[in-house]
């Protein structure tokens, strides 16, 4: 089972280490399936996330971080840098671009194998100054991993929507101290919203 993208996924893992799986929400997914809470048998956990990564970066490394190592299960969250540069660094992602390069990884993992795909909404919780609008451009590239994951099948998780409820009722820097980066207590929100996706 292989969890792949920014900085959310990869969560300071141990690159050196092929299994370091992170301090975030895949470490508490399979820390979840090692509890027996689901079945776990034979299932080994690969994070290959990495931080500051677009989609434009993910399709560069899919081949060696994805299609070589034959996952039965691909799990992928990417897009907020893509929206993050925009505002930060006058460096855009059209959303042309982001379908093309998320297309293209889906197409070629489904050319490659019979891996299921589970596809997470890309999030943000405004808590800075400006972050609202971002939603501008980051809405319209949540609507392309919606429609991506209806075009292939795939599993989506609604995150955007599940974690934007429940900051609603919380202070939204309890789940996510910058609005992007989760605190533990997101990761959990995110491993468990993945898990009911996945399970039911």
């Amino acid at each position: 089972m292989l969890f792949i993208g920014d900085s959310i996924t990869d969560a300071g893992r141990d690159r050196s280490n092929p299994d370091d799986l992170g301090g975030g929400y895949p470490s508490v997914v399979a820390a979840t399936y090692a509890a027996g809470i689901h079945a776990a048998d034979g299932v080994r956990f690969l994070n290959r996330g990495i931080s500051g990564n677009r989609i434009r970066d993910l399709r560069a490394r899919w081949q060696a971080n994805c299609l070589d190592l034959a996952p039965d299960v691909v799990s992928i969250m990417i897009g907020i840098n893509d929206t993050w540069r925009r505002y930060d660094s006058d460096d855009e992602t059209p959303v042309n671009a982001f379908e093309r390069d998320y297309r293209a990884i889906l197409q070629g993992t489904v050319d490659s194998s019979s891996g299921a795909l589970v596809l997470v909404e890309p999030f943000l919780l405004p808590v800075r100054d400006g972050q609202e609008s971002w939603r501008e451009d980051l809405d319209p590239k949540i609507a392309v991993v919606r429609q991506l994951a209806a075009d292939y099948s795939a599993t989506l998780v609604s995150l955007d929507t599940l974690i934007t409820q429940a900051a609603a009722t919380r202070d939204p820097a309890k789940l996510a101290h910058d609005g992007v980066h989760p605190t533990p207590e997101g990761h959990v929100f995110i491993a468990r919203t993945w898990l009911a996706a996945t399970t039911t």
